[in-house]
């Protein structure tokens, strides 16, 4: 049995959730399909998939062996490559993820530079705050906000983040400006999130509870209403960055301000990176480290 041929064909079946869809994808027949995942389960001594007469479903053991399956065909791909020489010039799709704004801000003019010096590569992004799994969902890099995780990750640290309490000129002098957390209770305030009454805003000694009477669901909506002058809201520095100063935005109680968050560029391809995977890593490395607004002075 071609054992590396066995698991390209055990993940197409667990993608295609079928045998019909694996066969189609794999261009081979569906009696092939069937031998050559009967052969594996055999070798195995377990069964990969529960059998209906209308569906494939992994079972517990198919899907721990379907993250390790991934895994040794994204190594392997990365070894060829390597070999082949596609080590010299990136090409093929990119594929990452990062948290909302900051893909927006930061990250698209970084991929418009990556496709324009390298022409044989594609880029599909993915914005979000939420932490994915690169290996499960075939992501190849991502960035993260914070410290990071015990994993096999590797990580390059690219810059720092603050939270911040942020307000608008005209609110700050009708108002005034609060010289300590605890002034917060004297001040309108705005909350980002789906968390209703009372929420934890942290500081330098700790976190503080604070009654917000206005809750939007986006961060976006969020500095709408600061820069329109209701109120503050707390954010992270590089959400408001294009705002500051001459946007219109003002932060407050920087003395307070907890330690700055860590921002990686995490990839799971270790010593064998591809040469996209490698090239956007420096890019982003230099770009980012670069960049006041992630790396401030």
């Amino acid at each position: 049995m071609d054992r590396l041929r066995a698991l390209e064909v055990f993940v197409a079946v667990a993608d295609g959730g079928s045998l019909a869809a694996a066969a189609r994808a794999m261009s081979i027949s569906a009696p092939s399909v069937t031998r050559v995942l009967g052969e594996l389960e055999a070798e195995l001594g377990v069964l990969l998939f529960h059998r209906t007469t209308r569906a494939l479903t992994l079972t517990d053991d198919g899907q721990h062996f379907l993250f390790d399956a991934r895994d040794v065909l994204a190594r392997y791909k990365s070894a060829t490559d390597s070999v082949r020489g596609a080590h010299l010039e990136p090409q093929g799709m990119l594929r990452l993820t990062a948290p909302n704004l900051f893909g927006q801000h930061y990250v698209v003019p970084l991929l418009l530079e990556f496709l324009d010096r390298y022409p044989a590569a594609q880029v599909e992004a993915v914005f979000a705050d939420h932490v994915v799994n690169l290996v499960e969902e075939r992501f190849d890099l991502a960035v993260r906000m914070g410290e990071l995780e015990d994993s096999n990750l590797v990580a390059t640290r690219v810059g720092s983040v603050r939270s911040i309490i942020c307000g608008s000129p005209a609110y700050l002098e009708q108002y005034g400006v609060p010289e300590s957390p605890e002034d917060l209770a004297k001040h309108r305030l705005i909350s980002a999130g789906w968390q209703r009454g009372k929420v934890t805003w942290p500081f330098r000694d700790g976190g503080l509870a604070v009654d917000a009477r206005l809750v939007l669901s986006s961060l976006p909506a969020a500095i709408s209403a600061v820069k329109q002058g209701w109120g503050l809201t707390r954010v992270l520095s590089y959400q408001i960055a294009p705002d500051l100063g001459g946007g219109g935005v003002e932060t407050v109680l920087q003395d307070f301000e907890p330690e700055p968050m860590p921002i990686h560029i995490v990839h799971a391809e270790g010593r064998l990176a591809s040469a996209k995977v490698r090239a956007f890593v420096a890019m982003a490395r230099d770009a980012f480290r670069a960049n006041p607004f992630i790396n401030p002075p």
